[in-house]
Formats: structure tokens, sequence, C-alpha cells
């Protein structure tokens, strides 16, 4: 296995056996499989891996791999490429796949699939969230049905290379046209059935490449209504784990003898703006609500504080993690009501706006029942649009709304991956148009994925002056959109760096 350092003194290549066997999650000892019932508040969007939401976390790592891995603590880790090179002027990697590995339909895993992964994540229409991330990528090369390089448009950061790979699940090709609504992947688990709205089943994957995983033999999902239902269900017995659920009711559950799992993945809530749209298009409009919002008695109210203020879309892992801002931007009505009366724009303009919400999720209509009562201290009167379910996802995703509440993953990782939140696409993005008004965010990211060395820590201040600015996405706070929480027989909890659900260490206590 290849070791060295690139020409910026980083460590690359493929990790020795010590490090995987750190890292490898290994299956606690004793558990048993079966049958374990689920509850989400949620149901899935589709199969398809590349749509990095909220919604699909539940499937993404248990029906599909990915190229590489990250150990909790962010160690890159081989998966489906047993080794890797970057190249001494960061412009190319080259990677090896490994032996022995199928898909779940018993196909063999090789570069021809990973070609049609990239290739799909390259299309600007069905590369949904991976989109933005292959900006960098420039072609790839075939080397045989194992090796292939990935080659990148100039020198790349070696932690960005690896989020590629991290994000990259590979796809059977036979099915990537249609992986919306057919499955097939190296995954743990395959899909065994699913009632639309309602319900959906996993089975163990006979064929997985990864010894004694998983433990489980099924997992039936339940799509339930509300966080008390989902709760009285736990207690019951009736499932066996909620996923996903509320952090007031996690932290109740809790307090009553249940287990509660938090991962290392925090998303950032924020107050995503459409800044075409009505009094929006005014930069001074938007800069008042960097102080409007009050940010704790969100964090209070909607995640019974699990979770950390913050007015940058960062989790504290992230290296542009910058807390000075969290006090210049502290919630304050005055400086807020001054930045209005700067717009020039008159009560009427300033009240020509709805701010959207996910009446399906009742933690989110209480975050925006308490926004909508703090601006009306500041003289904004605005209605609230509450849609729900899929008419709501729809609207989110497609930018059919004024203003909307919603978390931003990747945001602990390379800071340029917060581009693939929608809100934050700097192509294609579906709420602001392409190509993007925000030209100096545009600029500030690229600076950022051009920096190495001492250029670094200025491209990272850059950015974070520029995000206040622009004032198209205020962030509130950290939060765990995957919490979960477990009966005491539920034993094998992996954590994730983007707090997916990893299914295939779980198990029963004996």
């Amino acid at each position: 296995m290849t070791i060295g350092l690139t020409r910026r003194g980083v460590l690359v290549g493929s990790v020795p056996a010590a490090a995987l066997m750190h890292a490898s999650w290994a299956r606690a000892a004793g558990l048993k499989g079966g049958t374990m019932k689920v509850a989400l508040l949620t149901d899935i969007v589709n199969y398809d891996p590349l749509q990095f939401s909220s919604n699909n976390m539940p499937l993404i790592k248990n029906l599909y791999d990915a190229l590489i891995e990250y150990a909790p603590d962010g160690t890159a880790i081989p998966w489906l490429a047993s080794s890797w090179k970057i190249a001494a002027d960061n412009k190319s990697i080259s990677l090896t796949l490994r032996d022995g590995v199928t898909f779940q339909n018993g196909t063999p895993v090789t570069t021809a699939a990973v070609v049609a992964s990239f290739t799909k994540a390259s299309d600007p229409k069905k590369g949904k969230n991976a989109y933005p991330t292959m900006s960098v990528v420039k072609d790839w090369t075939v080397v045989d049905g194992k090796t292939i390089t990935l080659n990148f448009n100039g020198p790349v950061p070696e932690r960005q290379i690896t989020d590629i790979l991290q994000f990259m699940a590979v796809i059977d090709p036979a099915i990537v046209e249609d992986v919306e609504t057919k499955a097939n992947g190296s995954g743990p688990f395959m899909i065994a059935d699913r009632v639309l709205g309602q319900r959906f089943r996993l089975v163990k994957n006979p064929k997985y490449w990864r010894a004694g995983e998983p433990v489980l033999d099924e997992i039936i999902f339940t799509v339930f209504a509300d966080n008390d239902s989902a709760s009285a269900a736990l207690e019951s017995g009736a499932v066996d784990v909620i996923y996903g659920g509320g952090a007031r009711a996690a932290v109740r559950l809790r307090d009553a003898g249940n287990q509660l799992f938090q991962g290392k993945g925090q998303l950032v809530q924020v107050l995503r703006i459409n800044t075409t749209r009505g009094p929006f298009r005014n930069e001074k409009y938007r800069q008042a609500f960097n102080y409007l919002i009050d940010r704790a008695a969100i964090l209070r109210l909607g995640y019974a504080n699990l979770g950390e203020v913050t007015a940058l879309p960062w989790a504290p892992a992230s290296p542009a993690a910058d807390r000075s801002y969290d006090k210049t931007y502290a919630f304050n009505i005055d400086k807020g009501k001054a930045l209005l009366k700067e717009s020039g724009l008159s009560e009427a303009e300033m009240n020509a706006w709805k701010l959207l919400v996910n009446g399906s999720d009742e933690d989110a209509v209480k975050i925006s029942q308490l926004v909508q009562s703090t601006l009306q201290k500041a003289g904004l009167k605005i209605e609230l649009e509450i849609k729900q379910g899929g008419e709501f996802v729809d609207a989110l995703l497609g930018g059919k709304f004024d203003a909307v509440f919603g978390g931003v993953g990747n945001v602990q990782k390379f800071p340029s991956r917060v581009t693939t939140n929608s809100i934050y696409r700097t192509v294609k993005n579906p709420v602001l148009g392409d190509p993007n008004p925000h030209t100096a965010y545009v600029a500030a990211i690229e600076r950022v994925n051009n920096a190495f060395g001492a250029d670094v820590k200025p491209g990272y201040d850059n950015l974070n002056k520029v995000l206040i600015e622009s004032a198209f996405g205020i962030a509130t706070n950290t939060f765990d959109v995957a919490l979960m929480v477990a009966s005491k027989k539920v034993g094998g909890f992996t954590p994730d760096i983007d707090n997916m659900l990893i299914a295939r260490t779980l198990g029963f206590n004996t």
C-alpha cells in the first residue's frame, strides 16, 4: 500500500492496516440478528444515493457503498477503493478497487460502475447534490477493470479530493438511469418492498463483502405522523428505534430510560432566503436578518438545546468555523431595525413575503411561529405559508418560496462542500438561478477551492465575510437531524460523519 506526502505536506494514500482496524467499527460482541423495527417521521424521497437529503439518510449507506469512508474522527479509510494515491501536484488521484465486491444482484463492481456513477454526478440534471462537488473534476482515465485515475482542472486540496470519493456512492450501471425507482448497490441491505408514504423493508444482502455484516436479517421502517405517535410506539415496544425524531421528544425518551445517540455530523439550521423575490432583492434588508433572528430561542425551543448557536453555516468541527461572528451578529432588534431603515423600502414592501413552513414537522412550525413573533417586534408582519409532505419538499427543492428554514449538511468537512446544499450551490442553483447572482460568493468558494498553505485561512475569512454580507442564508444553530433513540435491547450503533443511519452494525443485545 502506498503512503506519501504531497508537495504541501498532506498525508495521502491508502490507510495502513492498523489504522483500518482502528476505524473498522467492528461488530459488537454478542449482538443477535432478527427483525428491527424503525420509526421515521418522514418518508424517503427515492432510491438515488446522490439525492443527499435528510429524507434519504435512512437508505444511502445501507443500499450503497462509497469509494472511501471517513472514520468518526475524520480519517479517510478504504472502502470500495482498497487503495489510492494522490499525485504530487494534487492534479489527479489514482484508485484501485477492492477485489471480490459485487452488487446485490451478483454483478461485479468494476471501474465501469465508477465511471457510470461519476458520469451521473457530472450531469447538472442528474447529479443532484453531488453535482457541485464535480466542478473540480476534468475527466477520468480507466486503466483497467480495477484501476481508474480521476483528473482535476488544477491542484485540489487533499481533503476536498477525499470528500468527493466519500460522497460518491457507486451505482450499478444497468439501473443508473432509473435509480430513483430501482436500487442495486453493493451495500449491506437490499430493498424488499415499499408502500409509498407508509413503510419500506430492507433485507440482508447475503453477498456483502464485509465479514459478519450486516447483523440484522431485516429492517422494517414505518413512517409516523408525528413525534408523539413515534414515541408512543417506542414506549410500547411496537418499534425498537426512532431515527430522525425531534430533539425535545428525544430528550424526554432518554430521561425515561431509553438510549439517545448523537452522531458526529451536525447540520446547521439556516433561514434560506430567495433573493430573487420581493424585498429580499435588497441587500440591506437581508442583512438586517443577521440581527433579527433570536438564535438562542430557536435552539432552546426547536432543539432542546442539543446544539450550538452559530451565525455562520459551519458546525464547530469545520475548519472555517469562526465563533467571533456569533457575538458580532447576536440578536439585536435595534441594529436590525437600523438596517431595515437603510434599505429604503416602504412598510408594505418589507412585509410583502411569506415564510414557508413544513407543516409535517411540529418543531419547524414552532420555530417559524417564534420567528414570526420576533419579527413583529421589529415592525415586520409576515404570514406563514404552511405546506405538508411532498408539497413542501417540492417547494423547498424547487425554490418556490420567499424564505424557509432548513438544515444544511456536509459543513464539518471541506468548507466548499456546503455547495452541495441547494441554496448554496454556485451553479445550477434551484433557488437563485443560473448564473448565481451572488458573484462575490461564487468567487469566494473558488478562492477556497484553490487555496493552499498560507492562503487557506484568508480564504476562509473572506468566505465568511461574503456570507454575512450577501445574507442569502441566515444561520441560526447546529443540530442533529438524525437523532436516534433506541430501546435498551438495541446495540451496535455506529457514528457516521454525515449522521447517516449505519444499519449494518446494528443488532439486539443478548
